[in-house]
């Protein structure tokens, strides 16, 4: 069970995030302020240090040196996003803003000590370890997979990575985009500088070009000081733009000409100013399509397809998504203390079978569900919560559709005897058939448990029109 010594001078927040950590198997040990925390623990012996930026007496970026090498995350309002970086600078490994959500403080709490062991694993000359061996999984934060698909990323990635090219990452949501960008930032020359992470989608349009571009004092009502954008922020790092479907055109406009002539304009300002930042972005929106209609300029989209990532849907990935599901498990068990669970046979199958529309993001809130509920050491397909009829067709081999269809039945399939058996694509052809007039073409992929790509791969194979 990992110790977490959390330094907080709001007795109310303190007293609600000790709770939940303690609730998902944390030990935790709390201090009002850092002089506190000196006074009555061995900080260095922590697994995790947890604290405000702003405390009484001192700085909570006074424990990253008290701390000894303990990871230290900080926590901050959102208005001093610029001592958050700051504080990274100076050894911090994670921030995070107030107020936080509880899924996000669980998961920065879980990468702070997974960097912890990859530290730990280290060997002592301190050599950053290669792409190569994160192909292997050998890192904490690495991205699982050796598909042929994952081992064609991981190529264009190794190549990407050294370099300041623009990229952008497409891919359905919850395949992992962030982490594909963490990982070109890791590997590249920019790693020591910071990696600013912003989710376009979850700004108001008002305030979108204030965060990006920052503004001066008076700009507008309520800029009562001047404030650092968040491109600026990211001045000698990476800056990852996730959703950039969602940004006005407006904000566009001003994003292009960072691209185009490294430089900002705060807002209210009438002085440009140089940065030097490498930009990736992510959309799971067809922006090409979204340029043609006039949604998304087209300058820009061209500007951002320098280089671009299509990540798989998990439910392409093949046996990678039994090794995801192993690796969740283990870190669930982990989390709350429990040992020896597995997967019953039927339950990889389910795994294996199931579309999950969720992706790797629905993958993991399974298997954490499915490490609380389950009542012994044997993890079912109930305990995950997985529909029966999403994936059992898919489960099902050849064979035993076979036998199950192996009946006479009205008018002959591919000029077949109506009494011998169904091939799998006879069975594939007559349920398309009989079924597209009242089902979608994804509910007809979920029934058939395959991606809405293959079905589609399917229907131009066999020659079936799809109903307007």
């Amino acid at each position: 069970m990992s110790h977490i010594l959390l330094v907080e001078d709001e007795v109310i927040i303190r007293t609600s995030l000790k709770r939940l950590l303690e609730r998902h198997q944390y030990q935790v040990s709390e201090a009002g302020s850092v002089a506190e925390a000196q006074e009555n623990y061995k900080i260095a012996s922590f697994d995790l240090v947890i604290t405000d930026l702003r405390l009484p007496g001192a700085p909570g970026t006074d424990m990253i040196n008290l701390a000894q090498g303990v990871p230290v995350l900080i926590m901050t309002s959102y208005a001093s996003l610029r001592s958050a970086i700051d504080s990274m600078k100076m050894g911090a490994v994670e921030y995070i803003a107030k107020p936080f959500d509880h899924d996000d403080m669980l998961r920065a709490v879980a990468e702070s000590l997974a960097k912890k062991q990859v530290n730990s694993d280290k060997p002592a000359e301190g050599k950053r370890e290669t792409t190569a061996k994160a192909k292997n999984n050998t890192k904490g934060t690495d991205i699982i997979g050796s598909s042929p698909l994952m081992q064609k990323l991981f190529e264009k990635i190794e190549k990407v990575a050294p370099t300041n090219s623009t990229v952008l990452i497409l891919g359905e949501s919850g395949t992992g985009k962030e982490l594909v960008a963490r990982t070109l930032h890791e590997q590249s020359p920019r790693f020591k500088a910071p990696l600013i992470s912003v989710n376009c989608a979850a700004i108001p349009e008002t305030l979108i070009e204030s965060e990006l571009f920052g503004h001066e004092k008076g700009a507008f009502t309520g800029a009562t000081s001047s404030r650092t954008g968040l491109i600026e922020a990211a001045n000698g790092g990476t800056l990852f733009l996730d959703e950039i479907g969602e940004l006005p055109l407006e904000a566009q406009a001003r994003l292009l000409r960072v691209l185009q002539e490294g430089e900002i304009r705060r807002v209210g300002s009438v002085a440009s100013q140089k940065v030097d930042v490498r930009l990736i972005a992510a959309t799971h929106r067809d922006l090409k399509t979204l340029a043609a209609t006039g949604e998304f300029r087209s300058d820009l989209f061209y500007r951002l397809n320098v280089i671009s990532l299509q990540l798989p849907a998990l439910r392409d990935r093949g046996k990678d998504i039994l090794k995801i599901a192993q690796s969740f498990l283990e870190r669930q068990m982990n989390v709350m203390g429990k040992t020896d669970l597995v997967f019953t046979p039927e339950a990889e199958q389910a795994i294996l079978t199931y579309t999950w529309p969720g992706n790797v993001r629905e993958l993991e809130n399974a298997v954490e569900r499915a490490v609380i509920l389950c009542e012994s050491n044997n993890i079912t397909i109930d305990n995950l919560g997985l529909e029966p009829e999403v994936y059992g067709l898919a489960s099902l081999g050849e064979d035993e559709l076979t036998n199950i269809f192996k009946k006479p039945h009205e008018g002959a399939i591919n000029n077949k005897d109506p009494k011998e058996g169904l091939s799998l694509e006879d069975y594939f052809q007559r349920f398309v058939l009989e079924n597209q007039d009242k089902m979608t073409e994804t509910e007809l992929a979920r029934k058939l448990g395959v991606s809405r790509k293959c079905l589609w791969e399917r229907r131009q194979k066999l020659g079936i029109p799809r109903k307007k």
